[in-house]
């Protein structure tokens, strides 16, 4: 099958799309012919160096932690699903390619209605937002502050915390505010003056922060929310700790990606791609998620 490889890390330049061994499912295990796969800022880290937690990363590692397709082979005594289902899952690695394995208790029924290219792109923001939101207790009548509110786990968090009942005020740059709108937010412009600028939007407060984008925004979300335990970071770890604010990380579970596919069924979630790349293209695709301006998520498809 092909495959996009990391055969050194590096900057962009080192993937390869390269011929490698089509993998077999081991029992509860399911192959997925894999028909989108989203890009991730983590798949950007380990093409760098970085190894996420509790994974061993062999070189030349094939990159992607989501994807979506149809199941193609099953492995012994996997319960659940069937060959010709079209699914939505997750893993660690190895999604950038033709055919994935993965646990078939780490897949969901992706609905018949979802386009392939939104499948694919669900899995890691969506579970990260609603992991977030969870962490940092938002709920009804909450005013909630998230700091790059039109990328791919900001444009899935804006719409969550909206369903659970908050109001949201998201950063972004001003051509994204009338997305933001559609969404459900009120926009500010990010960048010097933002504390102030909230204050005027939330004059009653800020109950909770969420940091999608880095670059300063935990100093600011300390002036805006009083307890600290309600602000959380998925991208700035070190200020995270210097501030005394969370890191937030969380297992994705087949149970949150269902009701993130329940909330999209029910109209409550639409999902952005900014731009779809065939596996070739993926250096392309990582260039424009680096880029850090992008509008919703970047997807590869085989």
């Amino acid at each position: 099958m092909k495959a996009v490889t990391v055969p050194e890390y590096g900057g962009p330049e080192v993937l390869r799309l390269a011929e490698v061994p089509a993998p077999l499912p081991g029992p509860g295990e399911v192959r997925v012919q894999v028909y989108a796969a989203g890009v991730q800022p983590a798949d950007l880290a380990v093409r760098s160096g970085w190894t996420p937690p509790g994974t061993t990363v062999e070189l030349p590692a094939v990159l992607g932690n989501e994807f979506a397709g149809v199941v193609d082979r099953l492995g012994e005594g996997t319960p659940g699903w069937e060959v010709g289902d079209q699914v939505i899952g997750f893993r660690q690695l190895g999604g950038y390619a033709e055919f994935v394995t993965v646990d078939g208790a780490q897949l969901v029924a992706k609905p018949a209605g979802m386009p392939w290219e939104q499948a694919g792109s669900l899995s890691a923001s969506g579970q990260t937002a609603h992991v977030a939101l969870s962490e940092l207790k938002v709920g009804a009548g909450d005013t909630v502050l998230v700091h790059g509110a039109a990328g791919g786990v900001g444009t899935v968090a804006v719409q969550l915390a909206r369903a659970w009942g908050a109001t949201v005020i998201g950063t972004a740059s001003e051509r994204n505010h009338d997305y933001l709108r559609g969404l459900g937010a009120i926009p500010v412009t990010y960048g010097p003056g933002l504390v102030d600028r909230v204050r005027a939007l939330a004059p009653d407060g800020v109950d909770a922060a969420l940091d999608a984008a880095g670059h300063g925004a935990l100093d600011a979300s300390v002036e805006l929310v009083a307890d600290r335990d309600r602000i959380g970071t998925i991208t700035d770890y070190q200020g995270a700790q210097r501030l005394g604010v969370l890191a937030l990380r969380g297992p994705r579970t087949a149970a949150r990606l269902t009701e993130l596919t329940e909330l999209w069924e029910a109209g409550g979630l639409r999902l952005e791609i900014a731009e779809t790349f065939p596996l070739g293209r993926a250096a392309d695709a990582h260039r424009l998620v680096a880029g850090g301006h992008v509008r919703g998520k970047v997807v590869l498809t085989p």
